[in-house]
């Protein structure tokens, strides 16, 4: 099958990105507003990209600006329309101006992308108190205020609309980042209560959860968990962050137009099968 992308998605350009094949038609996202926060790299930039190439208008946000810019620019070169805005989304004041901006510039927006959030990887048993905040604050609260920001303007708007949120595999756990597990499985309870809840204002909540995703995030990592990269899927290999892309523009729009509340896993099977110990296997478990 024809690819332009590495299999491992380690390394992967602009140019890579929008090059890359797909299966959707180049119209068919016209004429809708997209925001992907996170969006100036990794999984963020794909989704961004892909949305773009398919003739949306799309507004990324993340907390550096040199970042937004590089793929607004290289973006709009290429006759796509991108802007960034800087808006850091535990904040929900800047939350609300990244909304406002988005509805002055192109209107409100159809469908909002949640990939922004990070984490480091550490025992669970050695957090600090203000590094859990941090990771529940962005992975959590933040995609909770964006939420929420969009709905109640659909709503006010008296139309619906389409939220996808990345999230991480939460069914059996992933020793060496349990904050962001937590903040991940709050975003799926909290996605599928209110997919019943806003289904009346027409508004759909989905998830992608990635498995293991080459991306330059993978350097916060250290080399234990690196040996650990093999077995994390039976197909045993890194996933590219065009697959996450591709996945959220199905579920986003036309083609998932009867699907909310669900979960959509993108891991190579990896929740079926392999494990992945994030900072490195302890000794008990290497026998």
């Amino acid at each position: 099958m024809d690819t332009a992308l590495p299999p491992s998605g380690v390394g992967v350009t602009l140019e890579d990105l929008w090059a890359a094949p797909t299966v959707y038609r180049p119209d068919l996202y016209a004429g809708a507003t997209v925001i992907v926060s996170g969006g100036g790299s990794g999984i963020g930039r794909a989704i961004a990209l892909l949305f773009a190439r398919l003739g949306a208008r799309v507004v990324i946000c993340g907390r550096t600006a040199e970042r937004l810019e590089t793929v607004a620019g290289f973006a709009r070169e290429r006759g796509a329309t991108m802007i960034g805005v800087t808006a850091n989304i535990r904040e929900p004041d800047q939350v609300g101006a990244l909304f406002a901006r988005c509805a002055a510039e192109f209107g409100l927006p159809d469908i909002l992308v949640n990939n922004a959030g990070g984490q480091f990887p550490k025992p669970a048993i050695d957090f600090s108190i203000n590094g859990w905040n941090a990771v529940i604050a962005g992975n959590l609260n933040g995609t909770w205020y964006m939420m929420q920001a969009a709905a109640q303007r659909w709503r006010d708007a008296g139309r619906g609309g389409s939220i996808v949120n990345i999230v991480a595999p939460t069914e059996r756990g992933l020793p060496g980042i349990a904050h962001t597990v937590a903040a991940r499985a709050g975003v799926i309870g909290v996605s599928r209560t209110v997919a019943v809840e806003w289904a009346p204002l027409g508004i759909r909540v989905n998830c992608v959860s990635p498995g293991l995703i080459g991306t330059e995030g993978l350097a916060v990592y250290p080399p234990e968990a690196a040996k650990e990269w093999p077995r994390a899927n039976p197909m045993k290999r890194w996933g590219s962050p065009w697959d996450i892309a591709q996945a959220c523009a199905w579920i986003a729009g036309p083609a998932g137009n009867f699907v909310t509340g669900e979960v959509c896993t993108v891991d190579g099977g990896g929740r079926l099968w392999g494990e992945l110990w994030t900072a490195g296997r302890p000794p008990w478990f290497q026998t």
